[in-house]
C-alpha cells in the first residue's frame, strides 16, 4: 500500500514539474518576444534576414535528418556514424573545389564547379556510407540492437580520426564563388546569393527523394522493408540490396549538405559532422522519426528556431550574447515537442503487425 502511495506521489510530482517548464517556457517566450518588439532594435530586413539563413540552415539539417530516419525506418537503428558521412562529402569536395577555383575554372564556369563539387561529395559520402553499411552493419543485423548502437559509434569515431590523421586537425577555408557573392533582389528585399541556391538546392533534392521513395518501384521496395523484411524477402525483393541503396541514398543527401554547409559558413575540418549531425538527429526526432516528410518538417522548424530564436526570446530580457544560446533554445524545443507530443510533429511511421 505504501509503495503504490508512494508511486502516485512521485508521479504527480512528475507531472507538476513538467506543467511548470511549459509555464517558465511560455513565460520566456512570450514575454521576452513583447520586450523584443518593444524595443524595436530589429526592424523588418532583419527579421526577413533571420527567416532566409533558417531556412537555408533548416533545409541543410533536413538533408542531413533524412538519412537518420531513412534508416531507421528500414532497420529501426540510429546512425551515429552519418554526421561523419556529412563531414566526408564536404571535407573530401573541398580538394575538388580548391582545384577547381586555382585552375580559374570555377569563375569561368560556376555553376558547372558547383555541380561538379556536389556530385563529388555525394559519390564519396556514399561509397563510405555503404562500406560501412557492409563492414560494421550488415553483420550485426540480427544482435541485440545496442551491438549495432556501439558499432556506429564506433564507425563514427574512425571517420572523424581518420580524417584528422589525413589532414590533420586545421580548418580549411572552403573557395569562394565570385558569381555567388553579394546580394540578389527578390521581391524588394536584399538576400545572399549563397543563401538562395541553399534554399533551392535543398528544397529540389527533398522533392527528389520523396518522388523516388513515394513514385518509383525502389521507393516502393524500400516501403515494403520498412514495414516487414521477411514478408518482403518472400514477395521477391531482395532486402540487402533495398537497405545498400537506402544508406547510398541518405549519404548522397548528406553529401551534398556538406557542400551547401561549406557555402554558407565557408570552412571545413575533421570535427565538423558532429554538432550538424546532432541537430540533424534532432531534426528527425522532431518530425519523427522513420517518417521523410517529418524529417523534412523538423529540419526545417529547428533551422528557423535557431535563427530567429535568440533574438526573439532573449533579446527583450537583456541577455548580452544570446545567440550563445541557440542551441539551448534548440534542445528546449524538442524536449517542449516530446512532452506535447512524444512520437515527434508529424509522428513515428509505426506499422501495426496482425497477430
Amino acid at each position: 500500500m505504501y509503495a503504490s502511495v508512494l508511486e502516485r506521489i512521485v508521479e504527480t510530482a512528475a507531472a507538476g514539474y513538467l506543467w511548470a517548464f511549459r509555464v517558465v517556457v511560455i513565460i520566456v517566450v512570450v514575454v521576452g518576444s513583447m520586450l523584443t518588439f518593444m524595443g524595436g532594435k530589429y526592424t523588418a530586413e532583419h527579421w526577413i534576414d533571420f527567416t532566409v539563413f533558417g531556412l537555408a540552415l533548416g533545409g541543410i539539417y533536413a538533408l542531413i535528418a533524412l538519412g537518420y530516419t531513412m534508416v531507421y525506418g528500414i532497420l529501426r537503428m540510429i546512425n551515429f556514424a552519418h554526421g561523419e558521412i556529412f563531414m566526408s562529402g564536404a571535407f573530401s569536395a573541398y580538394f575538388v573545389a580548391d582545384a577547381l577555383a586555382k585552375s580559374g575554372f570555377t569563375r569561368e564556369n560556376p555553376v558547372v564547379a558547383l555541380v561538379l563539387t556536389i556530385l563529388f561529395a555525394m559519390l564519396v559520402s556514399t561509397t563510405l556510407a555503404l562500406t560501412v553499411e557492409r563492414i560494421a552493419y550488415r553483420p550485426l543485423r540480427y544482435a541485440p540492437r545496442l551491438v549495432p548502437l556501439i558499432s556506429a559509434i564506433g564507425a563514427s569515431f574512425f571517420l572523424q580520426y581518420t580524417f584528422r590523421g589525413l589532414f590533420g586537425p586545421g580548418i580549411y577555408a572552403y573557395p569562394t564563388i565570385e558569381a555567388l557573392s553579394g546580394k540578389w533582389n527578390i521581391f524588394g528585399v536584399e538576400i545572399l546569393k549563397t543563401q538562395v541556391i541553399v534554399i533551392i538546392a535543398a528544397v529540389l533534392m527533398m522533392l527528389g527523394l520523396y518522388t523516388i521513395v513515394m513514385r518509383t518501384k525502389i521507393g516502393r521496395a524500400m516501403r515494403a522493408v520498412s514495414e516487414d523484411k521477411e514478408t518482403a524477402s518472400l514477395m521477391g525483393i531482395d532486402v540487402d540490396r533495398i537497405i545498400a541503396i537506402t544508406f547510398a541514398i541518405g549519404a548522397a543527401m548528406a553529401g551534398a549538405a556538406g557542400v551547401l554547409y561549406s557555402l554558407i559558413f565557408a570552412q571545413v575540418n575533421f570535427f565538423m559532422g558532429f554538432v550538424p549531425g546532432i541537430k540533424a538527429f534532432t531534426s528527425a526526432v522532431l518530425g519523427g522519426i522513420g517518417n521523410i516528410p517529418g524529417a523534412m518538417l523538423g529540419g526545417l522548424f529547428l533551422g528557423l528556431v535557431e535563427s530567429i530564436g535568440p533574438a526573439l526570446f532573449l533579446e527583450g530580457w537583456g541577455i548580452v550574447a544570446p545567440y550563445q544560446l541557440k542551441d539551448a533554445i534548440a534542445f528546449t524545443m524538442l524536449v517542449l515537442v516530446l512532452i506535447f507530443r512524444p512520437s515527434g510533429i508529424l509522428g513515428e511511421r509505426l506499422v501495426a503487425k496482425k497477430a
